[in-house]
């Protein structure tokens, strides 16, 4: 029953999809445009909606629809975990050609065939709506001064229309940030992984609202109506505001360039955060119509964005730190034993004490089956935040306040159905790897069939192999690693001997005191999230749509039809959506995680008990985990499959061309050098059983 009606909902799903991506097709059309518009606006365009009724309906509600009922369906995913995983396997099986990757290069990164494919869709959608704009305005220009040239009215016309391509590409802008997304899940993406669609959705809207707003400016100065560029209209859109969200995201998109944000990542990160001011005065811009063509991504980036904050505003239970010679910090946090996070998860971090502002994101290293109540991250102190956090744990303090939004991540791990994973790393890319070899010791442990393990590492020196001290949790369980076949190649690139390889023996845990303040990690919305978030979205789209109309009916409708020739403020309508959006936004969420956090806290107030009451958990102490590191039968198995390499770096090549398995993995996370250089070898063709496993962290 359950897969009939999962296989119902895909295919509706499906069904909406295709007809907003239909409807997208044909909004330029000049069949849309003089055949269908009349014939819309007389069915849909009633008193209760107005001009919004026939975008609301054509571009609001379908991805609504999904998403509200994708929560559902990824719940009942999760129910059915088996036999999802299997056909899963099979699908993923089918489909591996459209993944490889086709296209290795700078700024785009690793690009597979798929998204190769659907990038070319996108650009003919460009090309085809900008065609269609204007074949169906030089059709029937309209001069906008006496004595105007027709040349100059086409110019106008072109710089116009590049503003419709833009908007049509912020459609998309928001997906790919929305980290709580039930949209992303349904095609196997994660926010993390698709950061590199929000880029070049970015760089290609930037680049037509720069063209659509020079143009306007070279118009108004060819025929003497600057002036027109600080003209706030009652009747119609507001040029000014335009200039200023022009003006805001040329300061956003210059700072976002890689020479900025991998040099300069604070300014970038603060620069960014405007944002908010950008999309104010951009709505105010386009108005209410044509902010309907693009409210489903703005709506659900909204909703995610609130429930981070609502997360965020209680300090997370922190158990304690292991420092590393080789400056890496692991953190671990007390968790709900019901909170639960596939390998390669993220979290993000904000520790006040350091910056009230800034949050980084960082790789979970613990696995939620094999640690229920612990959730660990671990930090490279590679800039300035990371070192001042370094250097307050290193003065050993007692409690330490640190906020967390998260866990987010992929809901499956297809990967782990190889017959074998060939993990790469560069320096502290090891990281997700340490989640994913946690999960395979843990089902090692439920009798399921397992992928043979080769891990990869590339470090400048000896001190950072500690970083293998992390692949297993500290815990005081006993590890049976005996199940699983791993064998470590470390290559030591900077160092020509194993002279300092004493040094990665050292390494210290710092157990905080506990703080009945703190509350542990737990799921945003507890234990069914995707269903209570799908409630959020489907509470809160209603409500929005209910105040609308009664709002537009029975307060901007009389105002219009009674009061002529006074009409109601255009900019007015416009900040009314606004407002209702984040008025139903903000209700529906706090309500809804008010009545989850109730529940959350009852347990943690539990959890917290047993905590306070362990006497193994002084605070403030400092001890050295040496001899429990090397002498423990787990860790002397890491050990013995560890092979360190001095003074060289891993032959790829001879590595990946090296495996004989039918069927092999390949995960690579560090620089982009190595990540581009082990997407070429997969890509190559030459070895027909190595699949290249984009997780995230590559763009």
């Amino acid at each position: 029953m359950l897969k009939l009606a999962t296989a119902t909902m895909r295919m509706l799903f499906l069904i909406l999809f295709l007809g907003w991506l239909f409807a997208w097709v044909m909004l330029p059309t000049k069949l849309y445009k003089n055949t269908w518009t009349p014939r819309l606006k007389a069915k849909l365009n009633s008193t209760y909606f107005r001009e919004q009724g026939t975008n609301l309906l054509l571009f609001t509600f379908p991805i609504m629809f999904i998403a509200a009922f994708g929560g559902i369906y990824i719940h009942w995913q999760k129910i059915s975990k088996k036999s999802g995983s299997e056909r899963s396997a099979k699908k993923s099986s089918r489909l591996s050609f459209l993944k490889r990757p086709v296209l290795v290069m700078a700024p785009l990164g690793i690009v597979s065939m798929m998204e190769l494919i659907f990038a070319l869709m996108f650009l003919v959608l460009m090309v085809w709506s900008l065609a269609n704009y204007l074949y169906v305005s030089f059709g029937s220009l309209h001069m906008h001064k006496a004595g105007e040239k027709v040349w100059e009215a086409k110019f106008r016309s072109v710089s116009l229309r590049l503003g419709y391509i833009g908007n049509t590409c912020w459609a998309f802008l928001f997906f790919p940030v929305t980290r709580g997304s039930t949209l992303l899940p349904l095609v196997g993406l994660t926010s993390e992984s698709s950061i590199k669609y929000h880029i070049w959705l970015g760089h290609l809207s930037n680049t037509l609202f720069f063209a659509h707003s020079v143009g306007f400016f070279i118009y108004w100065a060819m025929t003497n109506q600057m002036v027109e560029a600080l003209e706030w209209s009652s009747t119609y859109l507001s040029n000014v505001a335009g200039v200023i969200a022009f003006a805001v995201s040329l300061v956003m998109w210059i700072l976002s360039f890689p020479q900025f944000r991998r040099k300069m990542y604070e300014l970038f990160y603060y620069s960014h955060h405007l944002y908010i001011i950008y999309l104010i005065f951009y709505m105010l811009h386009v108005g209410v119509a044509y902010l309907c063509l693009i409210l489903p991504g703005i709506f659900l980036f909204l909703i995610d964005r609130y429930l981070r904050y609502l997360q965020s505003r209680d300090n997370a239970m922190l158990i304690s730190a292991r420092l590393l010679t080789c400056d890496t910090i692991e953190l671990n946090f007390c968790k709900s034993p019901e909170l639960d996070y596939k390998p390669t998860s993220i979290m993000s971090v904000n520790v006040p004490s350091i910056s009230k502002l800034q949050w980084h994101p960082f790789t979970i290293t613990s696995n939620s089956n094999l640690e229920p109540n612990t959730l660990s991250i671990v930090i490279k102190t590679e800039g300035s935040w990371s070192r001042k956090l370094y250097r307050e744990l290193s003065s050993t303090p007692e409690q330490l306040e640190i906020s967390v939004e998260g866990p987010y991540g992929p809901t499956s791990s297809h990967f782990l159905r190889r017959e074998a994973l060939v993990m790469i790393s560069g320096g502290s890319g090891i990281t997700p790897f340490i989640s994913i070899i946690r999960e395979v010791i843990y089902q090692s442990t439920q009798q399921s069939k397992i992928p043979k393990l080769i891990l990869v590492c590339a470090f400048k020196n000896s001190s950072h192999l500690s970083m293998l001290n992390l692949l297993l949790p500290l815990s005081a369980t006993p590890l049976d690693t005996t199940k699983i076949q791993l064998h470590i190649e470390a290559y030591i690139t900077q160092e020509n001997d194993n002279s300092g390889e004493e040094s990665q023996k050292h390494l210290q845990t710092i157990r905080f005191k506990p703080n009945p303040i703190t509350a542990p990690v737990t799921a945003v919305l507890g234990p069914n999230s995707w269903i209570w978030l799908g409630a959020i979205i489907t509470s809160s789209f209603i409500m929005f749509l209910l105040l609308l109309a009664f709002v537009t009916r029975y307060y901007i409708y009389p105002f219009d039809h009674y009061s002529d020739p006074i009409v109601y403020h255009y900019s007015y309508r416009i900040l009314w959506d606004m407002f209702l959006v984040c008025v139903c936004v903000i209700v529906c969420s706090s309500a809804i995680f008010a009545w989850q956090k109730r529940r959350n806290a009852k347990e943690g107030k539990q959890i917290q008990h047993l905590e306070m009451s362990n006497p193994t958990s002084p605070g403030g102490l400092i001890t050295n985990d040496e001899g429990m590191e090397l002498e423990s039968l787990p860790h002397q198995s890491i050990v013995e499959a560890t092979q360190v390499h001095y003074g060289s770096r891993p032959d790829l090549k001879s590595i990946l061309f090296g495996r004989k398995e039918s069927d092999v993995g390949v995960l690579v996370c560090g620089p982009r050098k190595m990540r581009h250089e082990v997407a070429r070898i997969c890509s190559s063709g030459l070895a027909k059983n190595l699949q290249f496993e984009a997780i995230s962290f590559n763009w």
